[in-house]
């Protein structure tokens, strides 16, 4: 007698989980702009909605006095995000490298961050949490990279050792 035996295992599909949606409702104000006028420079860096409903973030890095970025930052009620294991980015830009950062705590004066590179058309960039890279200022720490336990940050920044315009368009940032 022959007996099939058929096994199904259950894989967990996360469903992806919504950072931010940006649409022609969205509370721009929710987004903070930091400028390296923190520290002397001239750089001016904002954040709008288009005709389209999505976020722009764009503006100018200058050199001058020290400076050399601009960061937007969106600070949310700290999540949980271990079922997860990446985030997705939906974006068109201008060509030029950025970083993506986040934070696990609001307390964590470090970020991790990811670098990744735009283009003029529409791309979903997706970033693996193992990937990213704890940073202080622009340096590196000697520590693990993120876990991916909980997040209460996010954030872009554009800073690459050069004068230039930019302009990097967000439809949204996803948990995956």
């Amino acid at each position: 007698m022959y007996v099939e035996i058929t096994t199904f295992y259950n894989i967990a599909m996360t469903e992806p989980k919504s950072i931010y949606n940006f649409s022609g409702t969205s509370k721009i104000e929710e987004w903070q702009i930091v400028n390296d006028e923190v520290m002397g420079g001239m750089s001016m860096g904002l954040i709008q909605i288009n005709s389209e409903g999505n976020g722009v973030f764009s503006g100018h890095v200058s050199l001058d006095n020290n400076g050399g970025f601009c960061l937007v930052r969106y600070d949310l009620e700290r999540i949980k995000a271990e079922d997860y294991s990446s985030f997705e980015i939906r974006m068109k830009g201008d060509g030029k490298k950025y970083q993506f950062q986040c934070k696990s705590s609001d307390l964590q004066r470090h970020s991790y961050i990811y670098s990744f590179s735009s283009g003029k058309d529409w791309k979903i960039v997706t970033i693996p949490f193992h990937k990213m890279e704890p940073y202080f200022r622009g340096n590196s720490l000697k520590m693990s990279n993120y876990h991916g336990d909980f997040l209460s940050q996010v954030a872009i920044l554009i800073g690459n050792n050069k004068e230039e315009d930019f302009k990097l368009e967000i439809d949204y940032i996803n948990l995956k």
